[in-house]
């Protein structure tokens, strides 16, 4: 009873958690929002948020690097702390400036902080061994 309840019939590896957080969230950041942004870049240019002032098309394009570059090399395993930086910074101003630290109610950032903090996660403890920077070695 003691081993169900303790789940430790499931072999511990930080590794595999490491992996299974790169791909979930990455994957689940580029195909749902990221790819559907760079699919209609050119509608979405002229009228896309702003919050750090830089026009709305190069804040479009900024978005773009966080959620389709990085999250993609999240995804692989390839410079994952760097990647895992500019997907956090992206979620950052979404959270700040699109969502105004908002965590309930119509339009919240809810999901730009659970992004956040999964990136965060990533950034401090890197990609674990089944990723492209651990075959390459990169200190993760």
């Amino acid at each position: 009873m003691k081993k169900i309840l303790q789940l430790s019939f499931i072999p511990v590896s930080s590794d595999l958690g490491l992996l299974l957080l790169r791909l979930w969230y990455g994957l689940s950041l580029l195909v749902l929002h990221g790819w559907p942004k760079l699919m209609k870049f050119s509608a979405l240019a002229g009228g896309f948020a702003d919050p750090l002032g830089v026009g709305p098309r190069n804040s479009l394009i900024l978005a773009l690097v966080g959620e389709v570059l990085c999250s993609a090399l999240l995804v692989v395993g390839l410079f994952t702390r760097l990647a895992a930086l500019g997907a956090a910074i992206t979620m950052g101003v979404a959270f700040w400036g699109a969502h105004q630290l908002s965590l309930k109610g119509e339009h919240n950032g809810e999901l730009a902080y659970v992004y956040l903090g999964v990136f965060l996660a990533l950034l401090f403890a890197g990609a674990g061994r089944f990723s492209l920077d651990a075959r390459s070695g990169v200190k993760t």
